[in-house]
């Protein structure tokens, strides 16, 4: 096993939270600190061409507010050489066609790259684990969203890498709903709600509305509402 420098083993970094700077990544960075402490945790964004890249400067804001000890924003500007899609392509439409298992905002294998470079900090820094917001349960049927995907991943870094990472999923089972009651929870809501970045065209907080990642995370917000009996 490669050797890591003294001074890095010694932030004692336990996990690397993959941020977004949206409401699931938000959500798995306030779960990483509530069990590790903020020196404990480190986060990484990645910019990757993305048009809703304001969720970068949303991801640096939410590094601050938890305070935790390491955020890195890695640039992936080759990714649009591999491949298009709507968040690539601001003249592209962004809809789920007729008989398409996943909406035009697809980045084909992003959470694969994303694991992978995380993984590979992560052990740098001494971490033994990686946290990821994806979620099978209440998603826009990404294939990399997926616990088989998760698992096979894991097998890989840990063989690529010959280090024993850890990818953690808090909400593979969980909706959104389920999301949004555990933000309450944790006394997180208004942050979320405010705070975070998840629409497709870059709008923050309960964004455009019009947008398959609006559509998800705003029903799910109807529906934490009605099952705790608030108005909005």
């Amino acid at each position: 096993m490669s050797r890591i420098h003294p001074t890095i083993m010694s932030m004692n970094i336990k996990a690397v939270v993959v941020l977004s700077g949206g409401q699931d990544s938000a959500t798995a960075l306030a779960l990483a600190v509530r069990r590790h402490g903020a020196p404990g945790v480190a986060a990484i964004t990645f910019s990757y061409g993305q048009r809703h890249s304001v969720e970068v400067k949303y991801a640096r804001r939410l590094a601050r507010r938890f305070g935790i000890a390491e955020h890195k924003v890695v640039k992936l500007d080759f990714y649009a050489e591999l491949t298009t899609n709507a968040l690539f392509d601001p003249a592209a439409k962004i809809e789920r066609r007729k008989g398409s298992h996943c909406p035009t905002t697809v980045v084909e294998g992003r959470n694969a790259f994303f694991l992978l470079a995380a993984a590979v900090w992560a052990k740098s820094l001494g971490a033994t684990e990686v946290h990821i917001g994806v979620s099978e349960a209440d998603f826009s049927g990404y294939p990399d969203c997926r616990a088989a995907f998760v698992r096979a991943q894991t097998r890989a870094i840990r063989l690529a890498l010959d280090y024993p990472i850890r990818v953690v999923t808090p909400f593979m089972r969980m909706t959104k709903a389920d999301e949004w009651a555990l933000a309450a929870k944790l006394g997180i809501l208004g942050i979320i709600r405010h705070e975070t970045v998840t629409c497709y065209n870059g709008v923050p907080g309960d964004g455009c509305g019009k947008c398959p990642a609006c559509f998800l995370r705003n029903r799910g917000y109807r529906e934490f509402l009605r099952k705790e009996g608030r108005g909005k």
